[in-house]
């Protein structure tokens, strides 16, 4: 059955494997993925383990519909305590592992201990076995999956590895599988690469059986069409996520030259339409019917002829906006390096505009960057940053720790220009002029992001009776309400609702696009629980997702208040505050958020998680949700 796959302890010191049930119990309480991975973190990591130490753990898991007849039902999830943030580390990635690992008889890998040398995990028809991986060591992402399916004799062995980012400990390092999946925030690669874990492979040949196939199957037709046809899967379709880039460098809505500017003109290079004509076609994952992923060859410069996947919106931004620089060779070049370095394209943009408003301001000088010319816009520079981050090298070195590390490194005032929270940088997204998402940002989980809790939505001026529809249910809402993006009023309930929609998506193992993030009529609490049914037999409501939704992110409330977490940490850089937009349309131009306002949006969204005015859980919340006593140790 799809409930039956076991979890896997592994311990790389002694290299050891155990392998046990996961209890219908702890399905109920966290359906799997993200949300079981949650749990496994509180009870796994001891209170101040160092994330680069044995004692943390790497998580790897599938959510409970990954591999199922379910859309987009293809997600993986990674976790640890990150070595980017020293919170929540916790990374979810697209394309075949995870359905790939679930047929090898799996769902959950914890992976305790370091090994003496570099290796790798082989998972196959319900075995594991720990394979030396010193050949491995030194190759890029790309290289390695390769190598390690012509060392196995099977080009359908999905793998999941670290590139050279990952080995050099760079701090946002991700984990990648194919060309462009990334698991790629809070420097999971980074974890393995401290463990001496290069790679896991999988494959199998271990039926997924469902409870109920032909009404799974019908089922899924029908939200397959409820998909499809909407208009943002149709746009995707034609550019991938791209398309996000017309409307929000046309609005006002980036971040450009760090924060220096809020729009970028005469950017036709890197608009959509114009990487479009790049592309030769479109990719998608497991079980996924838009197929987003753009497909080019680079035609000129030392990577000609490579065949690559994507860029993604945060590539367009990374290595566009982001560093003022307006030529698309740039952005394809640029997402194919950290695709094969295997690092965090966000957090690398983010850091190289960051050291390039420093060098404009004479906090770094050309000393520091022995002779790297670190000006906005200047493409080789940019280009030879993200090689010097992967490797460590020059002023690379002191950038791959990250933000708020890099800062104490540098001084003289770096940290002022970082736009960051939790030592997390941000998109490339301005939210000045949106505090909703200012609100999203600030709260988040793991840091700075836009994929834990952002009411995309907010943006489209939806009615307040369809607003209801969406945010009344499955936990009726009778607070206010507002259409205009610009307003501070009921914001903290949209970023609630979000929380535990993107939660649950996790624990579920589908993509975050076949759901209420860009799209209000896409699927969400109302269809899951027939979903969940009719793949594998566990009767939930609504309420009940919701429920496990809410525990696994109360959870990781709980490690990161462990680990040190503030009130004054869920805040936003002063810049924020202090400094306006410059740009855009008239309603974005000339807006930052309001210190008050946004005092009284976080009191809000504390009052309304049931938590103190410090942001802790309350016990009344945490008997609720059956956490007063953890950590329980039961898996």
């Amino acid at each position: 059955m799809a409930l039956s796959r076991k979890i896997a302890y592994i311990d790389l010191t002694n290299r050891r494997v155990r392998t046990a049930p996961i209890p219908l119990e702890m399905r109920k309480l966290y359906l799997g993925g993200r949300g079981l991975d949650m749990y496994l973190l509180y009870n796994h990591v001891k209170p101040g383990a160092d994330p680069l130490g044995p004692d943390n753990v790497a998580l790897v898991s599938a959510g409970l519909l990954t591999g199922t007849l379910a859309t987009a039902s293809a997600r993986t999830h990674v976790a640890g305590k990150s070595p980017l943030t020293g919170f929540v580390g916790s990374a979810n990635m697209g394309g075949f592992f995870g359905p790939e690992l679930r047929m090898a008889g799996f769902d959950h890998l914890v992976i305790t201990g370091k090994a003496d040398g570099p290796v790798y995990l082989w998972i196959h028809d319900g075995e594991i076995e720990i394979r030396d991986a010193s050949h491995l060591w030194g190759r890029d992402a790309h290289q390695t999956q390769t190598m390690v399916r012509q060392e196995l004799g099977d080009d359908d062995i999905q793998v999941m590895t670290i590139g050279v980012a990952g080995e050099n400990l760079v701090r946002f390092a991700c984990v990648m599988t194919s060309l462009k999946n990334a698991a790629g925030r809070t420097g999971m690669g980074a974890l393995w690469g401290s463990k001496n874990l290069k790679a896991i492979a999988a494959r199998g040949r271990m039926d997924i059986k469902l409870a109920f196939p032909e009404e799974a199957l019908e089922y899924n037709k029908e939200i397959i069409t409820q998909v499809t046809s909407a208009k943002v899967s149709k746009t995707m379709q034609k550019l991938g996520t791209l398309f996000i880039w017309g409307t929000t460098n046309s609005t006002g809505l980036v971040r450009v030259r760090n924060f220096q500017s809020n729009q970028i003109p005469y950017a036709d290079d890197i608009e959509p339409e114009s990487i479009e004509e790049e592309m030769i076609g479109t990719a998608g994952c497991f079980g996924c019917q838009v197929h987003c992923r753009g497909r080019y060859f680079i035609k000129k410069g030392p990577y000609t002829g490579a065949y690559v996947e994507g860029p993604e919106y945060t590539s367009l931004g990374a290595f566009g906006a982001e560093v003022g620089c307006t030529t698309k060779q740039t952005v394809l070049v640029g997402n194919h390096l950290v695709n094969m370095y295997g690092l965090d394209t966000l957090e690398t943009g983010s850091m190289i505009a960051w050291a390039m408003e420093l060098f404009e301001k004479g906090i770094l000088t050309e000393k520091d960057t022995d002779g790297l010319d670190l000006r906005f816009g200047n493409d080789e520079a940019v280009i030879e940053a993200v090689h010097q981050i992967a490797q460590r090298r020059g002023i690379g070195d002191i950038l791959a720790e990250g933000p708020l590390k890099a800062a104490e490194k540098i001084g003289k005032d770096a940290i002022k220009y970082l736009i960051h929270v939790k030592g997390m940088s941000n998109l490339h997204s301005d939210e000045r002029p949106t505090p909703a998402l200012a609100l999203n940002i600030a709260t988040a989980s793991r840091g700075s992001d836009h994929l834990r809790s952002r009411p995309a939505i907010d943006l489209y001026h939806l009615p307040e009776k369809v607003l209801r529809k969406i945010y009344g249910n499955p936990v009726p809402y009778d607070g206010p309400l507002t259409s205009d993006y610009r307003d501070y009023e009921g914001k903290p309930w949209e970023v609630i609702w979000q929380e535990m929609c993107y939660e649950a998506v996790d624990c579920l193992g589908i993509c975050k696009y076949h759901t209420v993030f860009l799209g209000p009529n896409m699927p969400n609490f109302s269809e899951w629980p027939r979903l969940i049914q009719l793949n594998t037999g566990l009767e939930l409501t609504s309420k009940d997702i919701w429920d496990c939704a809410d525990r696994a992110y109360t959870l990781e409330r709980l490690f990161n208040l462990r680990e040190g977490l503030t009130r004054e940490m869920d805040w936003l850089p002063d810049r924020y505050f202090d400094e306006k937009t410059d740009r855009g349309l008239p309603v974005v131009r000339g807006k930052s958020i309001d210190r008050e306002e946004f005092k009284k949006m976080i009191d809000e969204y504390y009052k309304l998680h049931e938590w103190d005015e410090k942001g802790r859980p309350t016990k009344k919340k945490l008997e609720a949700l059956g956490l007063q006593d953890e950590p329980t140790h039961k898996l």
